[in-house]
């Protein structure tokens, strides 16, 4: 698309200016939607017509869901019923009761499942630094300040992070904006020859995945143990259909191996005191918590869970959500499985395990308990419209046909690389709704929006691109996709003669 034809100058587009480059921009828009492949977004969306309306309305829910608030442009009652939905969902306590601390509490995001990382490490990271939570605030929107806390060891409120080699990049940029140490930069700073997996090695920067993408449970447990056992609290970030594997980490065996090492620690409950002035607290809270990016796996896999225990499907990922009592907080996206216009999402935690927000503000009559100030109020209307037109039974009808769809596109590649006779390097993640293969040309790439992610395997560099069968793909739109791989030339690496690779 010509750049020039859209520069904006000091005096506006005239009324032919304008007509050209926006159509030039939907054009463009409309080529890559029909072909769009390569990223866990859905693009079957049909909103306009019912909710055009509010286009030319300004709903802005900032502020706690559960608050009133001045400001009411708000679509705060729709949020409330969507966080119910995905609660019971999520096999949360429901519905929220600021009263109750195994009530769920959360909120409609205004970014994706990236915000949802960054609030749920910072609330982590503040109830394993004991900081106080909301449960402790003497006053609606005030928490304790100066306060100092007293352990009985020198790492008691120094948390540390821990996340697979596959996690999204997202949880760096959070570690990082948050001040979280990780395994790998407290171990190289502080126990730089004590690497438990590799004796004298360096430090890996992430725990290992095993060759399906998920998280290794063993080598974690051995990370784990070497800092719970110096006191050190636990914090671990899972991924629930990791971003370019889609693979499902085994959160509930995770969940159980960090406790049981926790246990032995010391860890799994501890007393967390606070003196300041003339006043003291104290509560008791575990010193572990887990934490699961569920961008895509969290809206889809419950379905696919349905559809299994109906026949639909054979096979369904491990459990993940609030059933498990070692999950602490999770996160979903909803421009992924259910489809919106624009990035959003939900975090949601227990309600007593939530952080202290800063003082209500007057401004805008209600305390912030989120991170984003201003909310789109926008996106909670659209779940709820998606939510409310979609059974639990269509649901489950569309993850099984997208399921088979995923499966499907497997076999093609599968079978296009035993004609080419060459290896594509075709794989798919038990359960996983993306198939990855070979990096093919650029202009493929191009066409069908494919995403690339570079791997070393037996010290060669391999260049992957994946497909994600969602809600929107055909199989009619893989098979030109395959056509076109079909192609002399399609992969510019590979010769077309020989034999396929095992």
């Amino acid at each position: 698309m010509p750049h020039h034809k859209v520069q904006l100058p000091p005096t506006g587009l005239d009324a032919e200016q304008y007509t050209e480059a926006e159509a030039l921009f939907r054009s463009h828009i409309d080529t890559q939607t029909r072909n769009f492949a390569g990223y866990q977004v859905t693009s079957a969306l049909d909103y306009e017509e019912r909710l055009g309306h509010y286009l030319n309305r300004h709903l802005n829910n900032v502020g706690d869901p559960y608050q009133s608030s001045s400001y009411t442009l708000n679509s705060k009652v729709l949020e409330r019923a969507v966080l119910d939905y995905f609660a019971s969902l999520w096999h949360a306590k429901w519905p929220h009761d600021p009263e109750d601390p195994e009530s769920y509490w959360g909120y409609v995001l205004t970014m994706g499942s990236s915000e949802g990382n960054l609030y749920g490490l910072w609330n982590a990271r503040d109830y394993l630094s004991g900081k106080p939570l909301r449960t402790h605030q003497r006053e609606p929107g005030t928490v304790a300040v100066g306060q100092e806390l007293l352990g009985e060891g020198p790492h008691d409120f120094h948390p540390v992070a821990f996340f697979s080699e596959d996690t999204h990049y997202s949880l760096t940029k959070a570690v990082r904006a948050l001040d979280i140490d990780t395994f790998h930069t407290l171990g190289s700073t502080r126990y730089p020859d004590e690497n438990p997996l590799a004796p004298g090695a360096p430090w890996p920067r992430e725990v290992p995945s095993t060759e399906h993408g998920a998280i290794d449970v063993e080598q974690l447990a051995v990370l784990v143990r070497f800092f719970a056992s110096r006191g050190y609290p636990i914090l671990i970030s899972l991924n629930y259909g990791s971003t370019f594997k889609g693979a499902y980490d085994d959160v509930e065996a995770v969940a159980r191996t960090v406790h049981g090492i926790c246990a032995e620690y010391g860890l799994d409950n501890r007393r967390v005191d606070r003196r300041g002035g003339n006043s003291s607290d104290c509560d008791e809270r575990p010193g572990y918590w887990v934490h699961v990016d569920g961008a895509l796996g969290a809206g889809y896999a419950p379905y696919l869970e349905m559809a299994r225990d109906v026949g639909m499907v054979e096979q369904a990922p491990p459990a993940f959500d609030f059933r498990l009592s070692g999950v602490h907080s999770l996160t979903m996206s909803g421009h992924k499985w259910m489809g919106t216009p624009w990035a959003c999402g939900v975090f949601m935690t227990r309600t007593g395990m939530q952080m202290a927000p800063p003082r209500a503000s007057e401004y805008i009559g209600s305390a912030d308990t989120t991170f984003a100030g201003s909310r789109n109020g926008f996106s909670s209307l659209l779940m709820w419209d998606y939510l409310a037109r979609h059974s639990y039974d269509d649901q489950a009808r569309l993850a099984a046909e997208c399921d088979g769809l995923a499966a499907y596109t497997h076999e093609q590649l599968l079978a296009l690389q035993e004609q080419l006779g060459q290896d594509l390097w075709v794989a798919r993640s038990p359960q996983s709704l993306t198939v990855r293969f070979r990096q093919p040309h650029a202009d493929i790439v191009r066409r069908y929006s494919l995403s690339s992610e570079t791997v070393h395997v037996d010290g060669a560099a391999r260049t992957y691109v994946h497909l994600y069968a969602m809600r929107h793909l055909t199989g009619q739109r893989v098979d030109e996709l395959i056509g076109e791989l079909r192609q002399p030339g399609a992969f510019p690496l590979a010769s077309y003669t020989g034999t396929t690779s095992r």
